[in-house]
């Protein structure tokens, strides 16, 4: 049985993740910060048997993480990381509390929760590892640039980890998702979503479907050969 471990499953890029991994007949334990109605939503509209456990967690709160992971109830053999949050506003108004929570969802909870699963992964000599980071981890954002850098140090993180862990037969990968219609860019108008499709090469706007495709492909047997690589889903998109 193949068992993934989906963090922020409330959220579009999430629930599309889980619906494919689903239909690709992984077993989902599914993590959610305060949304329960879309966790009990996404549950419905998945085949029966599918989800072994759902769990909330203040991915902002250490306490609570390792209460969470000491509640998982079975082996996880594939991690992925699609919890976070934005923030869109000048630099110099950014809050030391402002801060920490993005430092504390974006890596250092991928960080605690990655470390204590990874033992049984090594030790089952396989395993998957991938993180949804974003554009800016690369390119940059003005106006968000604790965002941009907390989405560059996850992309470091995978580098990183993917050359410990590679010899012991676990995978790190991560993918960064250009502009994806989700709930997070519910903020831009009509006239900022047609003018921002104009500047997408494949001319089209992301979907969520796009992100989960690629964690279908990075997760299968058919990227055995990829390792600590950050794939980039964005229709050649540059911010």
């Amino acid at each position: 049985m193949k068992t993934c471990f989906l963090l922020g499953a409330s959220g579009g890029i999430g629930q599309a993740i889980a619906k494919k991994l689903a239909q690709s007949g992984y077993s989902l334990i599914l993590h959610y910060q305060t949304n329960q109605y879309a966790i009990e939503q996404l549950c419905k509209s998945l085949p029966e048997g599918s989800v072994l456990q759902t769990v909330q967690c203040d991915l902002r709160n250490e306490p609570s993480i390792n209460e969470m992971v000491e509640g998982i109830e079975f082996p996880v053999d594939t991690l992925v990381f699609a919890s976070g949050t934005s923030l869109v506003k000048l630099f110099q108004d950014v809050t030391s509390k402002e801060m920490d929570d993005l430092l504390s969802i974006h890596i250092k909870s991928p960080w605690l929760i990655s470390q204590r699963l990874l033992p049984h992964m090594i030790k089952q000599k396989q395993g998957h590892i991938v993180i949804i980071s974003s554009i800016w981890g690369e390119v940059g954002a003005s106006c968000e640039v604790v965002y941009s850098s907390v989405k560059g140090a996850q992309d470091s993180f995978v580098k990183a980890l993917a050359k410990e862990v590679g010899p012991s037969g676990v995978h790190v990968n991560g993918i960064r998702p250009g502009f994806i219609q989700t709930d997070m860019n519910a903020q831009f108008s009509s006239e900022d979503l047609a003018e921002i499709k104009e500047e997408i090469p494949v001319g089209r706007l992301g979907k969520p479907q796009d992100v989960a495709d690629a964690v279908e492909f990075l997760v299968g047997a058919g990227s055995s050969y990829i390792q600590g690589q950050m794939l980039n889903v964005n229709g050649a998109w540059n911010g």
